[in-house]
Order: structure tokens, then sequence, then C-alpha cells
């Protein structure tokens, strides 16, 4: 098998395999380009977007560290009776958050530390949310098997997709009929995104 014809392959078949990836990233861009008018459909719904669930008694002395602050987060998720992959971030001197998310429930606990209590408050299931939660989630850094799994396929796909653009230059490089449109093609791509880099 020739090198060009086993390019055309891998073209095909990584198109095929990234497709979903890249579908999952083209619309959850929709509702982060266009919050505000998701924000306005959701308001006519007079819903609010947190509800708190339950107030629990709690103490604990606030780390100064990374991971003893996921030590207090740990903490506060058994006090508040969750499980799962969570987010630990200290919201000021006298308050720590904990965000505990999946794709159809979200939660966050507030540690109110001058107060010594925890107030734990369940977000509303909104679609857009869900999107733009796909589309910002990392990984490696939640100390979950699952989400540190996310995170390896999201590297293979970003490999992925570098591969594909290359492998579809090195296809097109040959086609001397179409080597003008898509120096074209091309510099009209890299100009618009060279332009929007450097006005913003």
């Amino acid at each position: 098998m020739e090198f060009q014809h086993l390019n055309r392959r891998i073209h095909l078949y990584l198109g095929l395999v990234l497709s979903p990836w890249i579908l999952l990233y083209a619309v959850s861009s929709i509702p982060f380009s266009h919050g505000r008018f998701f924000d306005d459909l959701d308001k006519a719904k007079n819903l609010p977007n947190w509800t708190k669930s339950a107030e629990i008694a709690f103490e604990a002395p606030v780390p100064e560290g990374r991971q003893e602050l996921r030590e207090l987060g740990r903490a506060m998720m058994r006090a508040a009776g969750r499980e799962g992959a969570f987010g630990a971030y200290r919201q000021g001197p006298k308050q720590v958050n904990v965000y505990h998310h999946s794709v159809w429930r979200s939660t966050q606990i507030k540690y109110f530390v001058e107060e010594r209590r925890l107030v734990v408050e369940d977000k509303r299931f909104r679609w857009d949310h869900m999107l733009t939660g796909f589309h910002a989630k990392g990984g490696f850094e939640k100390d979950s098997l699952l989400h540190d799994s996310w995170g390896v396929v999201i590297d293979l796909a970003c490999l992925g997709l570098i591969l594909w653009v290359a492998s579809g230059i090195y296809m097109w490089l040959p086609m001397r009929n179409l080597r003008r449109s898509g120096i074209l093609a091309l510099a009209a791509g890299a100009a618009s995104f060279a332009l929007f880099v450097w006005l913003l």
C-alpha cells in the first residue's frame, strides 16, 4: 500500500472517529457564545438555578496548601453525604467552596468558617449548562479514574485532530489542479485567526 493511499485511509477513519468529539465541541460552543440568550430564556421560567438542600454544622481548620484544601473538600463532601469527583476552592479567608459536577446533577457545598456551618445547594438541570460543562471539563485534577480517563481521551482526540489536519494537507499537496484554491483557503483561515489574535 502506497503511503498516499495509507494517508487517505488515516484521514478518512480519523474523521469518523473524531466526529462525535468535534460535534460535541462545536455544539457546546453555541451556548458559550450566546450565554445571555440562553440565560434570558431560562429567566422566563422564573425558577432559581440553585436550591438549598441542607444546612449542616461543621468545623474544620482551613489549610493553606492546595493538597490540604482537597482533604478539607473531602471532609465537606462526606459531611454533606456526597460522593464523586469534586473541586475545592477558597472563596476568601472566611469561605471554602466545593463544587461537585456530573452530567445530570451539580452540587456546591459552601463552608462558612466563622459560622461553622455548611450550606449544600443543588443546581437545576439546564441543557446549555450541561453542554458548556462538557466543553470546559478538564481532567487529572479530581482524583477520579473516570475523570482521568476523560482527560486521556481528550488528549488523544487533540492529537488526532492535529494528525487529521496534517494528513489533509499532505493529501492536498500533490493535487496540482487544487494548489491555488487550497492556498487561498489555507491563507484565509490563517489570516482570520491571526486577525482575531492580534485584535483581541
